[in-house]
């Protein structure tokens, strides 16, 4: 019996070029519906070239190969024997293998790959020692593949990229270079009163802001602020209460201060928590407020700003304390005060009243807020050495405008100690040629000696020599293929050191220095890179939560924040306690805050910053799939989505990603009434087995979730506008609210499989319970961001030894990674 078609592509192969015996296979399964002009999904296998030596037909047999192994196909109701379907993959496969490392051989696993913008930044910061240089927005966005934007295939050049490389090297070097025979002065400003606010008001309302003396609100009697007497002005008793979080429109800073030149500031101010009751009367507070600061120009809040979050997050304390912090500013830029958690006031609160605000009501406690009585603001810190260090990587040290007596001698030598720090290998001597006479054709022309030099750096900070990344040669390729998956940056002086040393092929070496590295402060680098694009959480605040169906949390940047910082934090935490893979899926501990803690209905937690927690064995917490920050980005703010969830999560944890859905079908809508369950509305999608085949693998994982709102807080019921008892209220925005308790959530369901689970905390368990699949996919994540390469063919049996080697400890992911590092798929052939 002939079985039908079994895959989407085709092109051709002789049949007299094919092994006999995997002809005899195809002739029986396959022929009879893939051959001719009416070949079943335009496949015609009796043309199909079997030259594997050829990529693109080598890609298309693996396809065959893969789709075959996984049953998908021949398609469901149609039999296929397993005696054949394993008689036909023994015969491919062997085949495939080495056909894909012969090219290999010849031609290297992947080609050579540019950095992308993160890392150019980055390999900027350290060579020329400015950790707070930001060029990353002059260059154009990097393309994704694989999950990556470090894959080499879309990381290409074109003359637009090369412009922008060109820009942002020449901002990075006029950065370096000092141009003043000392360093910027330092200056102090301190303001105090009414000078601690822009103006008399904020926008939302006059509870918002409002300025305060002897715990009582002054200048309170109406919205429109009455003019200070000389009195008031000159009061240093006054303090400024702000009781609102950031918000367009929103200006919040001192009065008076820009920063007089970009570096580092000193930010000290006097401040105390309080509590706003009625009547602007204000009281100490029973608890901290979170704050940060946050560096932008002193513009009017209705100018667009690049707003930047700086210093880290401070916890001011109920009773006048001072609170210190550093923060990097550009040259005319200012701080501004950053609440967390408290009201944010929107326009048009009252339909009727176009422009209106509306401060939310009060706690019966009161509402929450800060005090200022002072701040004071001191910078830039200067260097501990004057030329600084950056400057001395350009010029070494011939100090500040150098003209020195041989100039054209004198750049050659600079060039060459430039391009020595600055390739990350060796550069023969011919391939500074150029750089060297594009220098001196500027000092023939009159150029300045330091304006000559820095042409010839911009040049090279943007060519291949700096550029690129290539295949790991040598063992300065190695250090730099290692540098950058761990720190996502150039090597530091150790690595470098033991490049030349050529120690790198060394297991031992190898695993010390990655063991180094994942300990170093820059380790958190490749932990937000790689989090970023694995688990794609750079999109974590894309789709906000409907405001009709989810009031608690608008415009909660808190919220958000713990939880991009809590998914990081167990990343991070994974790799560095080296715990077993299974803690993907599965943990009993998860990291919160106070605000997660109220946010997942956790014992309350007493402060901003992350702590780990122990989870009750009941809790259906634990691990990366019930964290708020996935079930956010898997969610799109209105509904949660059981095929969003689920094909997410086959595709980035387990590593089974869906076939992409066939033209012309409509998402799923969801019902936000009320009326009809997600259930009905899958069941309505998947009426045609075509879809029915695909979803039944992805959608019971979704549909295990589904007792997580669209920001992962725990539920029973569906919310909607219509169905169901009615909640009304009043917003932190000050805006009127309205949804209804719809129906049960049922979590429950049954895998592709066969096997059944009641909710999330089974569906963990059968995950968990399949480590290898966990941890080959994590290894496979590991490969591509590491190499810039997807996983070939050849590569899958060296993954299957890394595999076979972390077993026996459970799959530790550090462990995973280790091996990985000391694999042919990371260091290449052994040529030195």
């Amino acid at each position: 019996m002939r079985i039908a078609a079994f895959l989407l592509i085709g092109c051709g192969w002789l049949q007299a070029q094919v092994p006999a015996p995997l002809k005899a296979t195809l002739d029986k399964s396959c022929l009879g519906c893939h051959s001719g002009k009416a070949a079943k999904g335009g496949l015609d296998l009796a043309s199909l070239p079997y030259d594997l030596a050829n990529r693109a037909t080598r890609e298309r047999w693996i396809r065959v190969h893969d789709r075959v192994e996984k049953h998908e196909m021949p398609p469901t109701g149609v039999d296929m024997a397993a005696a054949d379907r394993s008689s036909m993959l023994r015969l491919l496969a062997p085949a495939l293998q080495k056909a894909d490392l012969a090219d290999i051989a010849v031609n290297g696993r992947g080609p050579i790959r540019r950095l992308n913008r993160d890392e150019y930044e980055n390999n900027l910061r350290d060579l020329l020692h400015l950790p707070d240089l930001d060029v990353r927005d002059m260059l154009p966005e990097d393309r994704e593949a694989y999950h990556f934007n470090k894959v080499s295939e879309t990381l290409d050049i074109s003359r637009v990229q090369l412009a922008a490389y060109l820009d942002a090297s020449e901002a990075a070097l006029r950065q370096a270079m000092a141009t003043t025979p000392e360093p910027p002065k330092m200056t102090k400003f301190r303001t105090s009163g009414f000078n601690l606010f822009p103006g008399l008001r904020s926008t939302g309302t006059l509870q918002s802001m409002f300025f305060i003396k002897g715990n009582q609100g002054i200048n309170v009697e109406s919205e429109r602020a009455r003019p200070l007497t000389q009195a008031e002005k000159d009061d240093p008793s006054i303090e400024m209460g702000l009781f609102r979080s950031p918000g367009w429109p929103y200006g919040a800073f001192p009065r008076g201060f820009f920063s007089p030149s970009a570096g580092r500031y000193t930010v000290r101010l006097a401040a105390r928590a309080v509590l706003q009751h009625p009547g602007f009367r204000v009281t100490d507070a029973k608890r901290y407020v979170p704050m940060t600061l946050r560096s932008r120009r002193p513009t009017n809040h209705d100018i667009a700003e690049d707003v930047k979050s700086v210093g880290g997050i401070l916890e001011i304390q109920p009773g006048q304390k001072v609170y210190e912090v550093q923060v990097p500013l550009a040259a005319g830029q200012t701080v501004e005060y950053g609440l967390l958690g408290l009201p944010v006031p929107q326009v048009d609160a009252y339909p009727a009243q176009p422009g209106s605000y509306r401060f939310p009501p009060m706690p019966t406690d009161g509402a929450p807020g800060v005090a200022f009585q002072w701040i004071e603001i001191e910078g830039p810190i200067p260097p501990a050495a004057w030329p600084p260090a950056s400057h001395k990587v350009l010029f070494d040290n011939l100090g500040i405008d150098p003209k020195p007596a041989q100039p054209k001698a004198e750049a050659s030598r600079l060039l060459r100690r430039f391009a020595h720090m600055a390739a990350r290998r060796p550069v023969p001597n011919e391939a500074i040629t150029g750089f060297e006479k594009l220098i001196q054709a500027r000092l023939d022309q009159g150029e300045s000696f330091a304006e000559a030099m820095l042409v010839g750096y911009q040049a090279f900070l943007s060519s291949d020599l700096f550029l690129f990344e290539h295949e790991p040669a040598d063992h300065y390729a190695i250090a730099s293929r290692l540098s950058h998956f761990l720190t996502n940056s150039r090597p530091d002086a150790p690595l470098f050191d033991l490049a030349r040393q050529g120690r790198l092929r060394d297991a031992a070496t190898l695993t010390r220095e990655a063991d180094r590295l994942i300990a170093s402060p820059g380790f958190e680098t490749f932990v937000k890179a790689f989090s970023n694009y694995w688990l794609n959480l750079r999109h974590l605040r894309r789709d906000d939560p409907d405001k009709r169906l989810y009031p608690e949390y608008q415009l909660d940047e808190y919220l958000v924040d713990s939880l991009e910082r809590e998914t990081l934090m167990y990343v991070s935490t994974l790799l560095r306690e080296n715990l077993p893979v299974r803690n993907l899926v599965e943990s009993d501990f998860i990291f919160a805050n106070d605000r997660l803690a109220k946010h997942y209905g956790l014992p309350p937690i007493h402060g901003a910053a992350l702590r780990r927690v122990s989870l009750p064995r009941e809790s259906p917490l634990g691990g990366l799939l019930t964290q708020g920050a996935i079930l956010k980005l898997t969610a799109n703010g209105t509904s949660t989505s059981p095929v969003l969830r689920g094909a997410w999560i086959m595709d980035r944890i387990i590593g089974e990603p869906p076939p992409p859905p066939p033209p012309n079908v409509p998402a799923v809508e969801p019902d936000i009434r009320g009326a009809k369950t997600i259930r009905d509305l899958l069941a309505m999608h998947t009426k045609q087995p075509a879809c029915a085949s695909c979803h039944a693998k992805f959608d019971p994982v979704g549909l295990a979730l589904e007792n997580f709102d669209v920001v992962g807080r725990w539920r029973m019921h569906y919310r909607g506008t219509s169905e169901g008892e009615r909640i009304t209220g009043i917003d932190i925005t000050g805006h009127d609210f309205s949804y209804t308790i719809a129906g049960m959530v049922d979590a429950s369901g049954q895998l592709a499989d066969g096997r059944r689970f009641s909710g999330i905390r089974d569906l963990k368990a059968i995950f968990a319970a399949n480590p290898r699949q966990l941890a080959r996919n994590l290894v496979e994540q590991f490969t591509v961001y590491a190499t810039g390469t997807p996983v070939r063919f050849a590569d899958r049996a060296e993954i299957d030894q890394i595999l076979d080697a972390c077993a026996g400890q459970g799959y530790r992911t550090r462990d995973l990674l280790h091996a990985l590092i000391r694999s042919k798929i990371f260091l290449g052939a052994s040529k030195s």
